[in-house]
């Protein structure tokens, strides 16, 4: 293990405010570090000092000599014309007349770009850039800056625009890499899953950012305890300038030239204190609470055997949705999968193909849209957050916009500010802002976690907990979509739609799903094999002019020949006589097995039963099961075939 790069004393600020001062770490060649913190902390500032394209105002990033380092920005913009292989393949060129990269040929650069696209999962390498979507975009800046071969990549939000399947894509590419690597991010289970070691700047710390070794879990410890610490200061601080402060009042002592000093001591002591105590009520985060219609209604929307194809692509068909208030539904698919279109038909902006739908008289419905479409970028901060006049209305309680806004984070002097000079994290708040003041029966949240920070996402999910009409609720972050939907509906992108109860068990039934698609290709790679030896030994027995052998006569040749050739392994023994009875009542129980799951199925096709969310759920657990119990059986005969085969054991 050894340090890749250092920093020593950084500091930075935009205009008058500082975003951080004296930051001191090191990065080791095994780092793979989670760099957190608010909106405007300056993580993104940061990196892009660490990776050499902005210089700090004080301070120094010392990196190891000839160290690779890669940068993959929140964005890229792309010319039109451009190919996937000619951006790779020019990020490639520049980086080594840069002299960063070993100089290779044009033969093995051009293997070099092929075999990186082909990781990121690119097919047609002559794609037009203009076609990608916004994932796709994604993976290939990270192929233009794989393709270098780097010791150490930053990557700054890489999960914006990956949808869930993108996501865990991601996460398999950074647990398998060599290099070090630093990522912002606010998705914590992603944070979770790919890093060992976290820093979060935050004014919150005496240091202005806290670090902790192992996952993001580990860090909440950390944190935790670092704030009860904090708080444990505050309080015997106050103790202390109690005390002075009464010393002080009695004036006469005071006047004493031996006391002086104490008078100085008590200055410093206040401000400390005052430095404690403005610390510990900088962690505030937004405080949203979402308004009710207060309905109610016990069935908001009804839709019955509803479909809709779109450009030629089935999207889902035959689907059941019964809304009612409390319940949070969440969806789940790939991009292209239909969830903002099965979204806007619920909404009743889109018509569906086929089926009805019933909704409740009045209905109130409240959206967030992902792709910040309602916001108009050349209006200000003031007049975004409050259309007319200086307050809004919450709650038939008029608040005064400066008032509002500061409930946002914003500050006084951002009020004049045109919409497009704020981030994206800082113009999602404001969507949520205006949101709140809508009293809703169904609140539509499309991707609402894009730009937030983690600690704007912990408070977003407690007001959604709270709210009690219902939610239909989009989102690649995993920690939301689990700690607030108490149903599931996905779409896999071939026109089925399915409900889970949960994302752990979405998740385990996708994992299953992929086991019997790898064994199901190996099993027929297997027939294929099996085949072959037995259209071999059938030849060879013909060519000796013996007579032909039949098919399980061959078979059988085929696997003792293939046990002869293969030693077998020491743990294995011959089939004891109940195992060759075992083998022998493989394949009807197996059809048994298969029967259950098959039954199961059918009965999960009624459309009575998707609208009964209990009743599914018991089908579920009923299914998953019946299928623990097939893979069980499949598993069992391959190792008692297997057995057989090695130990030359006739059937």
């Amino acid at each position: 293990m050894s340090v890749i790069t250092s920093c020593q004393s950084l500091h930075k600020s935009y205009s008058a405010r500082p975003l951080f001062k004296d930051i001191s770490f090191t990065v080791d060649d095994r780092d793979r570090l989670g760099l957190i913190g608010p909106n405007g902390s300056g993580k993104s500032t940061l990196l892009k000092i660490l990776a050499g394209l902005i210089e700090p105002d004080a301070g120094a990033v010392m990196p190891r000599k000839f160290l690779r380092s890669a940068y993959v920005a929140q964005d890229n913009k792309y010319e039109a014309g451009e190919t996937v292989r000619s951006i790779v393949s020019t990020s490639l060129h520049k980086d080594q007349a840069k002299g960063n990269t070993p100089h290779i040929d044009e033969g093995e650069m051009n293997a070099r770009v092929e075999t990186t696209l082909t990781r990121m999962g690119f097919e047609d390498f002559d794609l037009d850039v203009a076609s990608l979507s916004g994932g796709w975009r994604k993976r290939l800046s990270l192929a233009a800056e794989l393709v270098k071969e780097p010791d150490f990549l930053l990557l700054d939000e890489p999960t914006n625009h990956l949808d869930l399947d993108g996501v865990l894509w991601l996460e398999d590419l950074l647990k398998s890499s060599q290099f070090a690597f630093i990522v912002v991010s606010h998705d914590r289970n992603f944070l979770e899953n790919v890093t060992n070691r976290t820093i979060e700047l935050n004014s919150q710390y005496k240091d202005g950012y806290l670090g902790a070794k192992g996952p993001y879990s580990s860090f909440l410890q950390a944190r935790q305890e670092y704030m009860v610490a904090q708080s444990h200061e505050e309080q015997a601080l106050a103790s202390k300038v109690r005390r002075e402060l009464a010393w002080l009042a009695r004036g006469a002592r005071a006047r004493q030239t031996k006391s002086v000093g104490r008078i100085r001591e008590a200055g410093k002591l206040l401000e400390e204190f005052d430095e404690v105590k403005s610390r510990n009520n900088s962690g505030n985060a937004v405080n949203i609470d979402f308004s009710a219609s207060g309905r109610r209604t016990k069935e908001l929307v009804v839709c019955k055997q509803i479909e809709k194809t779109l450009g030629g692509k089935k999207l889902f068909g035959n689907l059941d949705i019964v809304l009612t208030p409390g319940l949070k539904l969440g969806l789940l698919g790939t991009n292209g999968s239909g969830k903002t279109t099965l979204l806007r038909i619920l909404a009743d902006k889109l018509e569906p193909d086929k089926g009805t739908i019933k909704r409740a008289e009045g209905l109130k419905v409240v959206w967030f849209d992902q792709n910040r479409e309602q916001l108009d970028q050349t209006i200000t901060l003031k007049q975004a957050l409050c259309p007319s006049g200086d307050s809004v209305v919450y709650r038939d309680r008029s608040i005064h916009v400066a008032s509002w806004s500061k409930r946002f984070l914003f500050r006084p002097d951002q009020l004049p500010m045109p919409v497009s000079y704020l981030s994206g994290g800082e113009q999602a708040r404001i969507l949520i802002a205006r949101l709140m003041l809508q009293p809703a029966d169904i609140l539509i949240l499309d991707e609402p976690t894009n730009d937030l920070d983690i600690p704007s996402l912990e408070v977003l999910e407690e007001s959604l907990e709270d709210f009690p009409g219902a939610l239909l609720l989009v989102t690649h972050d995993r920690y939301m979509l689990d700690s607030i939907s108490n149903h599931l509906l996905a779409l896999d992108g071939q026109g089925n739609a399915e409900y889970f109860a949960d994302y752990p068990q979405w998740e385990a039934v996708k994992a299953n799903a992929g086991r019997a698609a790898k064994k199901d290709k190996g099993a027929r790679g297997d027939t294929r094999a099996r085949d072959k030896n037995s259209r071999s030994a059938q030849n060879m027995k013909a060519m000796e002019g013996a007579p032909e052998v039949s098919a399980s006569e061959a078979a059988a040749m085929a696997a003792a020949a293939a046990a002869s050739a293969t030693p077998a392994p020491l743990d294995l023994k011959p089939l004891s006589g109940s195992e060759k009875k075992e083998l022998q009542a493989m394949h009807e129980k197996i059809e048994q097995a298969e029967k259950a799951v098959a039954d199961v199925q059918r009965r999960m096709e009624d459309p009575k039963l998707a609208a009964n969310h209990v009743k599914l759920q018991e089908c579920m657990t009923e299914l998953h099961a019946a299928e623990s119990v097939v893979e069980k059986l499949y598993t069992r005969w391959h190792d008692l075939e297997t057995r057989q085969a090695a130990t030359k054991a006739p059937v």
